[in-house]
């Protein structure tokens, strides 16, 4: 496979094959996410012919493939055409294939219509993992995220209407101190609303410096600590209703390791994230080398 690096994917997808059909993000100006930032990282497609030697190449090396992962961060900017194109493919070269699955900017699903999002699941892409990272329009509107509560919920609904299955991603402590108690409750509406297959929490993390974040928003923005990411991971618990969503809160960067189904185990996560807080030494926290992106 001949890749442009860095390349990403979700932790869920570490054992799938990884097909690049863009090259980084069509929107890349969210202030949280330093991904597709190198020069390199231009977005632009990858050709159907490239993707087809790709895909001849691992189909020759024999190679048991049963999940691909369509990267990188924006492939469903490709239009219906290209996609439907690709997962023929796929079948053509890896019939054994149960899985495709792809990162999901809501923006791109405004164009695809629910038959056609059907037509795609028929021909196995079926799992789109969505970062709405928040459900506060003023704190989406702070980082350039270039969505709202609306056109997220409006993809989520659409996703779920073709039949397909989503995975959604919150960033904890996005709002900073100022605006988190107005992330977790609008985040926690925002899901109670779509009702996700799959929840999922990060904490957003600034590697190469905070000053570019601070920009949005006026320079009044201020990390949450430990403490603070636990507050507003307990609000988050406390605001949603979920009848069936397998949740995880257990990416490297966070402290705490939560996982569960909600709304079945409720009661138990808040009880984890409520002993974080009185007592963080009984809480098997990770040290702060263990945490990364």
């Amino acid at each position: 496979m001949r890749y442009v690096e860095p390349v990403f994917r979700p932790p869920s997808e570490a054992r799938s094959l990884i097909l690049q059909v863009t090259n980084g993000c069509s929107w890349n100006r969210c202030t949280f996410c330093e991904m597709y930032t190198a020069p390199q990282k231009r977005f632009r497609f990858k050709t159907q012919v490239d993707i087809d030697n790709d895909l001849a190449g691992i189909a020759r090396a024999a190679l048991p493939v049963r999940r691909v992962f369509l990267a990188d961060g924006d492939a469903m900017a490709l239009s219906f055409r290209r996609l439907k194109l690709i997962l023929q493919s796929i079948r053509t070269h890896l019939p054994g294939v149960q899985r495709v699955s792809s990162y999901c900017l809501p923006r791109n699903l405004r164009h695809k219509t629910v038959d056609e999002l059907a037509e795609l699941r028929e021909l196995g892409l079926n799992l789109f993992y969505v970062g709405c990272e928040s459900g506060d329009d003023l704190v989406l509107e702070r980082v350039s995220k270039g969505e709202t509560y609306a056109s997220s919920l409006a993809a989520l609904e659409k996703i779920k209407a073709a039949g397909s299955k989503s995975s959604v991603m919150i960033l904890n402590g996005m709002g900073g101190r100022l605006y988190s108690g107005q992330h977790a409750r609008n985040s926690a509406l925002l899901m109670n609303d779509a009702q996700p297959d799959y929840l999922a929490t990060l904490v957003v993390s600034f590697p190469q410096g905070v000053a570019r974040y601070q920009e949005g928003f006026g320079g009044e923005f201020e990390p949450l600590d430990q403490a603070g990411l636990f507050n507003e991971m307990e609000m988050l618990l406390e605001h949603l209703q979920l009848e069936n969503t397998i949740f995880r809160s257990d990416h490297a960067s966070n402290y705490l390791v939560l996982k569960g189904i909600l709304g079945r185990d409720k009661a138990r996560l808040l009880e984890q994230v409520r002993t974080a807080i009185r007592q963080p030494q009984q809480a098997s926290l990770r040290e702060e080398w263990q945490r990364g992106l």
